[in-house]
């Protein structure tokens, strides 16, 4: 085995989120921390990015000056042990841009565009990550073999700290409250 195929020890323990704080930008790209654990993201496909950003780009314009909608970067989940996902896209509140690190109570909407190899964490595990911390709204994202995205969105119900299933959309999303927005995505 040569030194280039041995991880980091850093990669074996719990990492608190004191230590994941003074990590440089360079050493949070690509990863997210789950329960202490790092959580390694292979890159995503130029699709993926693709459709995140133009997805980010049309949320961000609906959304007014009360909300801005991103892609890649850390919402934290919890302290202890630390989580920090990093959704595809997040749509948070405007006054919280220089607040870091995210949490879940500046965020409104976080969207997962699935990847093969992301299918069950994106569909069970991240959805209830989500639901737990309180994030009022979750959408999934399914790339099709035809290229017509599927739009999964959930609900949170507030009582039950889960996701309900709201609707489906296949190529063109419309949605009403909270945002007044129309995309086609058959043009990615």
């Amino acid at each position: 085995m040569t030194a280039e195929m041995v991880a980091p020890g850093w990669m074996h323990q719990q990492i608190t989120a004191d230590e994941y704080d003074s990590w440089s930008a360079e050493q949070c790209a690509g990863v997210e921390i789950v329960d202490g654990m790092v959580v390694v993201s292979p890159s995503a496909s130029k699709r993926h990015n693709r459709l995140a950003r133009i997805l980010a780009n049309s949320l961000d314009a609906a959304a007014g000056p009360d909300w801005n909608a991103d892609t890649d970067f850390d919402v934290r989940l919890q302290d202890v042990p630390l989580t920090n996902r990093r959704p595809d896209v997040v749509v948070y509140r405007a006054e919280t841009i220089d607040i870091t690190p995210t949490r879940p109570e500046h965020v409104l909407l976080v969207v997962e565009v699935v990847s093969p190899g992301s299918e069950t964490t994106d569909r069970i595990v991240k959805v209830n990550q989500y639901a737990q911390a309180g994030i009022a709204f979750y959408w999934r994202i399914e790339q099709t073999a035809n290229g017509v995205p599927l739009v999964y969105t959930y609900v949170l119900d507030p009582a039950s700290r889960s996701y309900r299933d709201a609707d489906m959309f296949t190529g063109t999303i419309r949605t009403a409250a909270p945002f007044a927005i129309e995309i086609d995505l058959n043009t990615i």
